[in-house]
């Protein structure tokens, strides 16, 4: 671990170094690919000749191949024969299968795992994490067959667990046929089983259902904290959605105050960044797992680009939002993520996750983003003494020319004063965005948000029916139409 600190305070000296070996690397390595043969890859010798000869991609384009080599045709984007395939959670029944080579399991996943624990350990000396189990969410994966050919779909923690070295299935809890169980009800069951009188020192997974696996412990061993039943609990490594609305809840439900909660970025296509210092939630920048990164300028008020060109990460700035662009040593090339960050210190290359270039609300012209309304709710939770489960927005088609946004929230624990908490959560949004504040101005265009508590257990029932229990999918934040909600609204 004192190898690889080292190794990443290189990176980290010298990032634009490791960047242009990582895409000279990139092109070497797949120069003789089919997709390398049609784009000139073994001509390319410059990022600007990478911009010139290589297109911006998203799935769609580059899906075609992608099944291809699902299908069994190989050395199409990557020379390595790729078996695994990793199922994106979107918010849509549409599904992505985002290939995973052996290269990107090992260099990128695997690698980020060992960081984190690196980085925990060399941030909390007097560590006993190798004294106990980590506690991993885990989704499932299937085996689809074309003719005698076969490959492997499904979530891409189910993918990391199921090749896991040996070394690294020995810390790892629960067992993995239970950790790889299809249905999810019946996992949960079994996990909360297997592991309530487990020595737990670590917790790696989406904070909504690791709350729903940690209540099913704490019911089974009627007890009133967590501490009480893992005391050595000393990390909590968390991602995939916004940690700040949970944070309150997760305090009170652990009762452990030295506990650290360390914040990761991945995704099917990749691991991206890790929370490195103990006091600060924002990400370093993982500039070594084979991922050679760009940014497109992004304007998240007005939800567009602005502007079309690329730019390597020698050029960012600081306090600018910025749509990521990733190419992989999985054969994803100019691959446009969808996600969108914020750079806030360029030495070393900091950041937070701001939002999605497609994940907003923007009926009226009021041009909603995600992180205005998770930072909106975190207020207005704090100030009314409440704890949230999960929440969801979509719009109130009123008139022409008035609407609202109606907010279906799941409470932990309800607001002491629920107008209160609707004043708060309003006045908010205006704080946070001035096109929101401007549509409400008199409420011209937009009332005040209508504000509906849902039963426990509302979400969870809804992402049942839609087959989608599974630590891997979460409930959509931000809908431009009213098809979520009213599916929920329908349950209850």
């Amino acid at each position: 671990m004192k190898k690889r600190i080292h190794q990443i305070e290189l990176f980290i000296k010298y990032p634009n170094d490791v960047q242009e070996e990582w895409l000279t690397k990139l092109m070497f390595d797949a120069a003789n690919t089919y997709y390398g043969k049609q784009h000139g890859f073994s001509s390319i010798k410059s990022y600007e000749d990478f911009k010139n000869k290589v297109p911006l991609n998203d799935y769609e384009s580059l899906k075609q191949l992608i099944n291809g080599t699902r299908e069994g045709e190989q050395n199409l984007l990557w020379p390595s024969e790729i078996k695994w395939f990793a199922k994106s959670s979107g918010t849509t029944d549409k599904s992505k299968f985002i290939p995973v080579s052996p290269e990107s399991l090992d260099g990128c996943h695997y690698n980020a795992g060992r960081d984190m624990i690196a980085l925990h350990c060399n941030n909390h000396p007097d560590t006993q994490l190798f004294t106990g189990k980590n506690l991993a969410l885990g989704g499932s994966f299937k085996e689809a067959f074309y003719g005698k050919h076969s490959s492997y779909y499904g979530d891409v923690s189910a993918i990391i667990i199921q090749n896991l070295p040996m070394w690294a299935d020995f810390f790892r809890a629960p067992a993995v046929e239970i950790a790889l169980l299809d249905e999810w009800e019946d996992k949960l069951e079994k996990m909360a089983q297997s592991l309530k009188d487990e020595n737990v020192v670590s917790l790696a997974g989406v904070p909504s259902w690791m709350l729903v696996l940690l209540k099913k412990i704490l019911t089974l061993k009627n007890a009133s904290s967590i501490k009480e039943i893992w005391p050595n609990l000393e990390v909590y490594f968390h991602g995939g959605v916004s940690f700040s609305p949970y944070r309150s809840q997760f305090d009170s439900l652990l009762n452990l105050p030295k506990l650290s909660y360390m914040q990761m970025y991945s995704a099917s296509e990749g691991f991206f960044g890790i929370q490195d210092e103990t006091n600060s939630d924002e990400m370093l920048l993982m500039l070594d797992y084979g991922i050679f990164y760009e940014f497109i300028e992004f304007d998240s008020q007005k939800q567009c680009y602005s502007t079309g060109d690329t730019i390597a990460l020698y050029d960012v700035k600081k306090d600018c939002d910025y749509a990521v662009v990733i190419s992989t040593n999985a054969g994803l090339w100019r691959y446009q993520l969808g996600d969108v960050i914020r750079f806030t210190n360029t030495n070393p290359y900091r950041f937070k996750i701001s939002g999605r270039t497609k994940q907003y609300l923007n009926v009226f012209g009021e041009e909603l983003m995600v992180h205005n309304t998770d930072k909106a709710i975190q207020t207005a939770c704090e100030k009314t003494k409440a704890t949230l489960i999960d929440y969801t927005v979509a719009p109130i088609f009123m008139n022409e020319k008035s609407g609202a946004h109606e907010w279906l929230i799941e409470f932990e624990k309800s607001p002491t004063n629920f107008e209160f908490f609707v004043d708060i959560l309003d006045t908010e949004l205006k704080t946070l965005n001035s096109d929101y504040e401007a549509k409400r101005y008199n409420n011209f265009v937009i009332h005040q948000p209508r504000v509906k508590a849902l039963p426990q257990g509302t979400f969870y029932q809804w992402l049942k029916q839609n087959n989608k229990l599974g630590g891997q999918f979460k409930v959509p934040r931000l809908s431009n139409t009213r098809i979520i909600v009213e599916e929920i609204l329908s349950l209850i």
